[in-house]
């Protein structure tokens, strides 16, 4: 859970059918009050913190099953809310971007002769980047309490210990 990547996964095979877990999902969240809220569609399931216990780094879990001749092969995959997602990976576009075009500009500027101090802009966006890197392992430590709530309710839902890679 504690990883550097910034949306932790994981994958194992399961000797259930993927109806067989979707209603083990089910039956556990209607046995007793939970933790966790749950949406199933069809082949997905994403689990999430009930909206009172929400914030703006919390995580929720998807889960993918995918039927194979010994019972299913589940797909985790731990991340915030997509909206946030979004957020992120724009940043990092604009970043990207920004530094392309400065890039081209700067070097071509160079290969001229030119003075480029344009160039300056390519550390400063590095610095954003990295910025924009610890703001989401940040907010991944944030919600790590309630990535182990999701975990520990998948566990304990389809009676396998998971390791998260």
């Amino acid at each position: 859970m504690t990883s550097f990547r910034l949306r932790p996964r994981f994958q194992h095979h399961c000797s259930h059918t993927p109806e067989e877990i979707q209603s083990m999902i089910r039956e556990k969240l209607e046995a007793a009050p939970c933790d966790c809220i749950a949406s199933i569609n069809d082949a997905y399931i994403t689990l999430r913190i009930p909206l009172q216990d929400r914030h703006y780094w919390s995580p929720q879990l998807n889960l993918s099953l995918e039927a194979t001749e010994n019972g299913t092969l589940i797909r985790g995959l731990y991340g915030p809310n997509p909206t946030v997602w979004a957020m992120f990976f724009f940043g990092y576009a604009a970043i990207g971007v920004l530094a392309l075009f400065i890039a081209i500009v700067g070097f071509s500027q160079k290969a001229l002769g030119i003075d480029a101090p344009v160039l300056w802009a390519l550390p400063v966006l590095g610095i954003a980047a990295l910025f924009l890197y610890f703001t989401a392992q940040l907010g991944q430590k944030t919600g790590a309490e309630q990535t182990f709530t999701l975990h520990h309710f998948y566990e304990d839902t389809v009676h396998n210990k998971v390791h998260i890679v």
